[in-house]
Order: C-alpha cells, then structure tokens, then sequence
C-alpha cells in the first residue's frame, strides 16, 4: 500500500506571507498600549465631573453657594435635605412624577421600534419583493434628515388627529426618528446569520414567521440590546421632542430640569441633585448592557 504525501505550494521566493485580515488589524490597533492609555485617560476625564456632580448633590446648600465640590474632603458634611427638596411638592419640584413620565415615555418609545424594526430588517434580508433594494437605500438614506425639520409637520398632524396631550405623540414621535437607524443596524446582524441555517428551517417547513420568531429572535439578543440602549439613552435625554409634543402633565425629567434652570434662579443648587437623579437610570442601563451594545454596533461591520 502506498501513501501520498500532502501537496504543499511553496511561495515565490520561499518566504511565508502572514494574511492580516481587517478584523485581526482593528483588534490590535485598539488592544495596543496606546489605545489602552487614551480609554484609561477618556474614562477618567469623563468620570470626575460625573463624581463632583454626586458629591455636590450631598453637600448642604450654604457649602455648595459658598466653594467647589472638591473642598468636600476638607470639610465633609453630608445632608439629604437637596434630594428632599427635590422630590418633595412643598418645595414646587417634585421629581418623582416627571420622573415616572419620564419611564412611562421611553419603554413604549424603545420597544415599539425594535418590534418593527426587527421585522423590516428579516425582510430586507432574506424575502425577495419588488423594489427591495431601493426602498432599504431609501430608509438608509432618512437617517441624514435633520430631526428639526419634522417637528411642525408632526404636531400638525398630531392635532388634526386629536392625540396632542398625550404620550402618543412622543410615542410615535420617537419611534418615527428610530426606525432608519434600527433597520440598518438589525439588517447587517441578520445578514450575519448563515444561510444554510434558514434553508435547513425551511426544509423542515418553517414559515417566515416560525424562522423569524423561533430561528433569528434568539439569535438577535446582542443586536437588539445595542439598539435598546442607543435608543433607551436617546429618549431619556431627549429635550426638544418632549418640548414640542408634550404638555405640562406629561414632560419628562428632562423638562423640568430645564424649567429649574431657567424659573429657579435662588435655588440653583438643586439642580445637581436632580441631575443626578436623571443619570441613575441610563447609566445603570448601560452598565448592564454594555457588552451587547459593542457587539451589536459592530456587527456586518468587519468580514474576518
């Protein structure tokens, strides 16, 4: 019995060529010493306003009037009476109700979007209808409209359609402006997903809703999670939709923030207490989600 060797190619000139795939060079470019330093240098820069704001927010009011939060270590006197003040009605604040508008706003308005997006995205990448691939560029193309310039036209028809007052015209608002941006990023995921995967549910005689809810739902964790917070983050701080669509019974935090600002000029010192309060929940967010939110902006981005 005979045995055959292996072939091997030699390359021209008997020197190996190592292949550097663009996924292998972008990773060592951020894992490298210098790259490590600027995140160490970007996170601290960004922390310590963040810490002074919480340090302020505990300091008694003739202390915060009187120096900077960093005298704190000198003279170390700690009090609730900021936070009490603003979220108690006496003192005319009362964070706690556009707090809880501000959660019954952005839920809504970050799961509407993914829901629709989700479906478009499957559409656009693995149903064949006519004018497919216009209608995605054209979506594509909605993310570079300027927000301002839909404002009038939506209310407008927000009160022709007798919802102004309500949280469906932030609802609806928000999740109009999500949607270009949550279809594009959803579409490369699923795009990701192999085909011999959605061939082997359809053998099996799986339907586009059995592929999309039982096959692709699972797998769309990360991206949907990148998305949720993106959108989680934006909603929360949103100023100026709030502004335009909401009434005095429904502003988010971020509106009475800004009414502190302007309407109590002899108690200004509350407003790192309250600040802070309106940093809680998507810093936790976050926080939480952080992992998902990198691998989810990152997929269909590289081809390793």
């Amino acid at each position: 019995m005979t045995t055959e060797a292996p072939l091997t190619t030699a390359p021209v000139g008997g020197a190996v060529k190592k292949v550097t795939t663009p996924a292998a060079a972008a990773k060592k470019k951020l894992s490298s010493p210098w790259a490590s330093l600027a995140a160490i240098v970007i996170a601290v820069l960004w922390t310590v306003p963040t810490f002074g704001l919480l340090v302020t927010s505990f300091r008694p009011e003739a202390d915060i009037k009187k120096t900077g939060w960093w005298t704190f270590f000198s003279n170390p006197l700690v009090t609730f009476e900021n936070y009490e003040a603003v979220f108690g009605a006496e003192e005319g604040v009362n964070l706690a109700d556009y707090f809880l508008n501000s959660l019954i706003i952005t839920i809504p308005s970050v799961i509407i979007p993914l829901f629709l997006a989700s479906l478009a995205a499957y559409a656009f990448a693995w149903m064949n209808f006519p004018g497919k691939n216009l209608l995605f560029i054209v979506i594509f193309a909605l993310q570079i409209v300027p927000l301002q310039v839909t404002l009038i036209p939506l209310l407008t028809f927000f009160v022709d359609a007798g919802l102004a007052g309500t949280f469906w015209t932030v609802w609806l608002a928000h999740s109009t402006f999500a949607l270009p941006l949550a279809i594009y990023l959803l579409h490369n995921f699923i795009k990701e997903v192999p085909s011999s995967l959605i061939e082997a549910a359809r053998i099996d005689g799986a339907g586009h809703v059995s592929i999309f809810f039982r096959v692709l739902l699972p797998l769309l964790t990360p991206a949907l999670a990148a998305f949720g917070i993106f959108q989680f983050l934006w909603v929360w701080n949103d100023l100026l939709v709030a502004l335009t669509f909401t009434g005095p019974q429904i502003s988010p935090i971020t509106v009475q923030l800004s009414n502190m600002t302007g309407t109590r000029g002899t108690a200004w010192y509350l407003l790192s207490a309250g600040a802070f309060v309106s940093m809680v929940v998507p810093v936790t967010v976050f926080l939480l989600l952080q992992r998902y939110f990198v691998r989810g902006l990152l997929a269909g981005s590289v081809k390793g």
